[in-house]
């Protein structure tokens, strides 16, 4: 698959807007009405907010579904590799025919209107969801929940809500309360909502907005529970208690974004099968992964090579405290990240652990952090700090220098997506 075609369209949708993220939902009203409206002929749709945790949440309920014999879409953001990660039909991620077909229709539908890329490409991803049969279709929200594209849903069969932290406050607001507001649009009346654990500044907003949507919680700590017991996950909710293999995703944060699935599971009325297909069976690339093979695992040599995409404090912290459950080695950061995120509270619970971090700008990305400006953030929060010019260098130079070393690379989903195609 090339993606020539769908990759033409793409940039040319890049032009439309100004601004790469403008929340509103007006434009994509306007988009969707072009199409009658293909938002309103979708399977049964669960929409998914949050800070941390929304896209391996999402790879848990999906694998349940599936491992019930449930034909399920996901609609997820960024992609790492290429385009078409965005969209999974029920058969598998969307072909470059049919991606083209749903991004010609709609690039003649909205003509040289104004639009964002992401508004457009998920009025796309809804249009393709709809021509294609499917028992469910879980969507990820973009950035922030009340204003997002993907916010279009009359009557989801059910929200869910992972943790929310800060993180896009130059877009959803400076305080917690403020962000959990922008998570909780995406709570409908009467719809049932899973909640992830929060803060109880977020929780208390979370739970007025579902009173004056008159929609049942599901709340971490109140109506279910989630704990990992002698290498087993534990769940715990009205309907009984579950006991289960952990999480394939690697973590302690996963057991927490495991509770939010199984919730979800039960709400849909899943039985313990599908759960326990959610913990062995799910699979999301960028997330404490290791990679085992390809050019930069052979340039490592001895050295252990992992790649995660997260890139706020509380990933950070999460981050550092799934580390130390790895057997001991030493541990080397190669880092690139935004110049809009929280590089200081990203690293400085990493700098507890780690020994050294390599600083890299992120190829292609014009919002990326100049090597030298991560390097001096890392210095600052404690770390020992260098640049190089490129991920590969880096690795090479660690893994000569400390032969049994641990490599994490991380600090971005985007840069993540460039390790993944270099390393093939």
């Amino acid at each position: 698959m090339s993606g020539a075609e769908s990759d033409a369209i793409l940039a040319r949708m890049m032009a439309l807007h100004p601004k790469i993220i403008d929340l509103t939902l007006d434009r994509v009203w306007r988009l969707l009405g072009a199409l009658d409206h293909p938002e309103r002929r979708l399977a049964p749709v669960i929409h998914i907010a949050g800070t941390n945790g929304k896209g391996s949440t999402l790879a848990m309920i999906r694998a349940g579904l599936e491992g019930a014999g449930l034909r399920v879409q996901a609609y997820t953001s960024p992609h790492l590799a290429r385009f078409h990660e965005r969209i999974r039909l029920a058969d598998g991620l969307i072909s470059e025919a049919a991606l083209t077909e749903v991004l010609d229709e709609f690039e003649r539908a909205n003509g040289r209107a104004a639009i964002t890329y992401f508004e457009i490409t998920t009025c796309a991803a809804l249009l393709a969801f709809a021509r294609d049969p499917a028992d469910f279709c879980l969507l990820e929200v973009g950035l922030g929940g009340r204003l997002d594209a993907t916010n279009v849903i009359d009557a989801p069969r059910l929200t869910v809500i992972t943790p929310v932290a800060l993180d896009h406050q130059q877009f959803l607001g400076e305080t917690l309360p403020q962000i959990a507001f922008e998570k909780a649009g995406i709570i409908k009346r009467s719809v049932p909502c899973v909640v992830g654990p929060q803060e109880e500044a977020a929780l208390e907003v979370i739970e007025a907005q579902a009173t004056r949507m008159g929609a049942p919680l599901l709340a971490h700590g109140q109506h279910w529970h989630v704990w990992e017991e002698r290498g087993r996950l534990v769940f715990q909710d009205e309907r009984g208690l579950l006991d289960l293999p952990m999480p394939r995703l690697i973590g302690a944060h996963q057991v927490q974004n495991a509770g939010i699935a199984l919730a979800a599971l039960r709400a849909l009325d899943m039985n313990e099968a599908p759960c326990e297909a959610a913990m062995a069976r799910a699979e999301w690339p960028a997330r404490l992964q290791r990679l085992r093979q390809g050019p930069l695992v052979e340039g490592a040599g001895r050295a252990e090579l992992w790649l995660d995409g997260g890139h706020n404090p509380a990933a950070g912290e999460a981050l550092a405290e799934a580390l130390t459950r790895l057997a001991p080695r030493p541990l080397h950061l190669v880092c690139g990240m935004l110049n809009t995120k929280d590089v200081g509270g990203f690293m400085r619970p990493l700098a507890q652990i780690a020994e050294s971090l390599t600083a890299v700008s992120i190829p292609g990305e014009a919002a990326t952090l100049p090597a030298e400006i991560t390097a001096e953030a890392a210095r600052a929060a404690g770390l020992s700090a260098r640049t190089a010019e490129s991920v590969r260098a880096a690795v090479a130079r660690i893994a000569a220098e400390v032969p049994n070393a641990r490599i994490l690379i991380c600090g971005s989903l985007y840069l993540a997506g460039r390790v993944l195609g270099e390393n093939g």
